[in-house]
C-alpha cells in the first residue's frame, strides 16, 4: 500500500530560548516491511546541525534553535510504500545486542503488577511450539489489564503505574507489554511510527506498539492497542528500549519558560488522496 504522510510539530515558547537542541527520529527507513518513496524535512526556527544513524539504525537528526526566538517548526512530508507480512519484520539489525534488549529501562521496570501479569504466561514463554500463541496471548491480557483511554497518562508514565491506573494509551500498552516479554526472558523492543486509518485523515498523534524477537522468525510485532500483528497499514519511523529510546523528538533548552506544543497530522492512502482531489474538482 502506499501511504502519503504530512506531520507538522511547533513549539511556541512563552520566554526567548537562548540555546537548545532538538533530536529528531523523523525519517523512516527502509526495511523488510516497507520502502521509501520520497521524503523531505524542514525546519524553520531552527538548523539541523547533523544527520546519522543512531545505535538503533535509526535515521536521527540534530537540530539547534535559540537565539531568542520563541518559536520551531518541524515540518515532515513524504510517501511509503508498505507491505503486509503479518507482524513479521525479519532479522535484527542494529548494533544493540539481542541481550540488551532483555534488560528492563526505567519506563519497563517490573512491580507487583507487572510480575503477576508476566507470571501467568511463564510456563509457556519456553515452549517453542506455543511461542507465538503465548505472545498472542499476551498481547490481549495487556489490553484487558490497561483501558484504552487517553489523557490519563504521559511519556514518564511507566509500565506498572499504567497497570496499577487501569488505563492507558498505545505508548503504555506497549510498554506493559516489552515488560511483561522481558520478565519472560524474551528480547522486545518500542516501535514508534504511524498508523493509517481508513476512516479519517487527520489525527492528534504518531502510533507506537512493541516488537518480541522469536528465534528462527526475528522480530515479530505486536499492537495492543488494536488487537493486530501489524501489517500494510503501518509506517515504522524508529525503534529502541522503551518510547524514549524511539521517540520522534527529544529536546534540551535553555531558557524557553512553558512551550506550547501543536501537532498537526495527516496519514493518507494512495486513494483517498485520489478521492479527495476528484471531490475539490467537482
Amino acid at each position: 500500500m502506499r501511504i502519503a504522510i504530512e506531520h507538522q510539530t511547533r513549539y511556541c515558547f512563552d520566554q526567548p530560548v537562548w540555546h537548545g537542541v532538538k533530536r529528531l527520529r523523523l525519517r523512516p527507513r527502509n526495511c523488510a516491511v516497507q520502502s521509501v518513496v520520497d521524503w523531505d524535512m524542514q525546519v524553520e526556527g531552527g538548523l539541523i546541525e547533523a544527520a546519522y544513524e543512531d545505535h538503533n539504525l535509526n535515521a536521527t537528526a540534530l537540530v539547534s534553535f535559540g537565539n531568542g526566538e520563541g518559536e520551531i517548526t518541524i515540518t515532515c512530508r513524504g510517501t511509503v510504500d508498505t507491505r503486509d507480512a503479518a507482524g513479521v519484520v525479519g532479522a535484527h539489525t542494529g548494533f544493540m545486542p539481542l541481550w540488551l534488549l532483555s534488560n528492563h529501562t526505567e519506563l519497563t521496570a517490573p512491580g507487583p503488577k507487572l510480575r503477576a501479569l508476566a507470571s501467568r504466561f511463564e510456563r509457556h514463554a519456553g515452549r517453542e511450539d506455543n511461542l507465538i500463541g503465548m505472545l498472542h496471548d499476551l498481547s490481549a491480557a495487556v489490553a484487558d489489564a490497561v483501558a484504552y483511554a487517553p489523557g490519563h497518562t504521559s511519556a514518564t508514565t511507566t509500565a506498572e503505574q499504567a497497570l496499577v491506573a487501569g488505563r492507558g494509551v498505545c505508548q503504555d500498552h506497549a510498554h506493559v507489554f516489552i515488560g511483561a516479554a522481558r520478565e519472560l526472558g524474551l528480547p522486545a523492543r518500542y516501535v514508534s511510527g504511524y498508523l493509517l486509518m481508513p476512516d479519517r485523515v487527520a489525527q492528534d498523534a504518531g502510533h507506537g506498539w512493541a516488537e518480541v524477537y522469536v528465534a528462527g522468525l526475528g522480530w515479530l510485532a505486536f499492537d495492543v492497542s488494536n488487537a493486530i500483528c501489524p501489517n500494510d497499514l503501518y509506517v515504522r519511523l524508529a525503534v529502541g528500549a522503551d518510547y524514549r529510546d524511539a521517540a520522534p523528538v527529544t529536546s534540551l533548552s535553555q531558557g524557553g519558560g512553558d512551550a506550547t506544543l501543536s501537532v498537526t497530522l495527516n496519514v493518507a492512502a494512495e486513494q483517498q488522496i485520489q478521492q479527495q482531489a476528484q471531490q475539490q474538482m467537482m
